[in-house]
């Protein structure tokens, strides 16, 4: 396969995959080590299917230091299913759930968890979505069934970092489907870690969700069996037939991650990619614009306005129609926020960002009058 005519896709997901791994897929996709088959066509309850997943499992653990009380399911649904899934799962005999809502996704996700549960909202979510309020401000109650957060918004660029919300003595959850791996993780407090795989972790399809063993076996007497987590670790992620495909992708994908030095490598880079286009931003006397908070600046999601606070729109689809031009795609922002957004996931290179870098100095300086 020739690498000749791939674009820079800067998408915020489905995202870029690692061009080793489209190669080693490719590589595979007729005859998978040597079975004559690719994966896709493989039965999921082959031995040889099998030990590809207990071998993905083992790879996560390893990659982000699983603790040995957390189990790691593979499901289907995305993220979004997830949002029903928490509070079918984790209700038990509470009353109540506490919610963070700091942006777009965290915000349907307590929409949807209302429908199964009480949802409390620590603080009074106020738009536009920029920033964290300070923790000291928050109204916890000890008494909830867990504290939900989004690691990562997505579609405004706010993540926490670099440590989790304080927990109040409650089991964090932590949707991190747009950072999944891009920095080390810390599960000190957590009860359930999820994401889609998307975005940095391979193919959309798959969904991973890590619980902790102590909040397995809680879920109310709706919850479908595809959605529960008790159901899906007594079948080791078989209870119905997974995204096999997926798997495999992700598989391919951790082994990439692995190879480049495992997360706290990766994570660097992260850092290069991000400070290189943020550096941009604050140095453009105004011409580019981040709206977010720098404490809470997402190192995976950059969003900016071009021309000053508010975005002038010609100046916008002048820098996209520029950027194409240049091979870089998938850089507009959001339908329902505008602007420019830079999704710089782990498969984009320092290099890629460069590209982008320097259509941003070129374009301010076309338009420094």
């Amino acid at each position: 396969m020739s690498l000749e005519g791939r674009k820079i896709n800067f998408a915020a997901g489905p995202a870029k995959l690692p061009e080793e791994v489209l190669l080693k897929m490719q590589e595979e996709q007729l005859n998978f080590n040597g079975l004559g088959v690719s994966v896709i066509e493989m039965s999921h309850r082959s031995k040889e299917f099998g030990a590809l997943l207990n071998e993905t499992i083992s790879l996560i653990r390893e990659l982000m230091n699983v603790p040995d009380n957390f189990e790691i399911l593979f499901m289907q649904g995305g993220g979004t299913g997830q949002f029903a899934a928490i509070p079918l799962n984790l209700k038990g005999s509470h009353d109540h759930a506490d919610y963070i809502v700091t942006g777009a996704w965290s915000s349907k996700a307590a929409e949807e968890a209302e429908k199964y549960i009480k949802v409390k909202k620590v603080f009074q979510p106020s738009k536009p979505y920029v920033t964290v309020p300070d923790q000291e401000k928050w109204v916890h109650d000890e008494k909830a069934a867990y504290l939900y957060y989004c690691a990562n918004e997505t579609v405004h660029g706010i993540e926490f970092s670099p440590t989790a919300p304080e927990s109040h003595n409650v089991p964090l959850v932590a949707d991190v489907s747009s950072n999944f791996m891009a920095r080390p993780f810390d599960f000190k407090d957590h009860g359930v870690v999820f994401g889609g795989a998307q975005k940095n972790l391979g193919a959309a399809g798959l969904t991973i969700v890590i619980v902790r063993k102590d909040l397995i076996g809680k879920q109310q007497a709706i919850t479908p069996a595809v959605f529960s987590y008790k159901e899906m670790i007594a079948n080791n992620s078989l209870y119905n037939t997974p995204p096999t495909g997926g798997i495999y992708t992700t598989n391919l994908v951790l082994k990439w991650i692995k190879s480049k030095g495992g997360l706290q490598a990766i994570y660097e880079l992260n850092l290069q990619k991000s400070g290189l286009i943020y550096g941009i931003i604050d140095n453009s006397n105004g011409f580019y614009h981040c709206a977010v908070d720098k404490s809470y600046r997402s190192i995976m999601n950059v969003c900016f306005r071009i021309g000053g606070a508010a975005g002038n729109e010609d100046l916008e689809a002048e820098f996209l129609k520029g950027a194409a031009e240049r091979n870089m795609i998938s850089l507009k922002g959001h339908r329902s926020v505008g602007g420019i957004r830079a999704s710089l996931y782990n498969a984009i290179t320092l290099e890629e960002t460069q590209v982008l870098a320097t259509w941003m100095n070129e374009f301010q300086k076309a338009h420094s009058a």
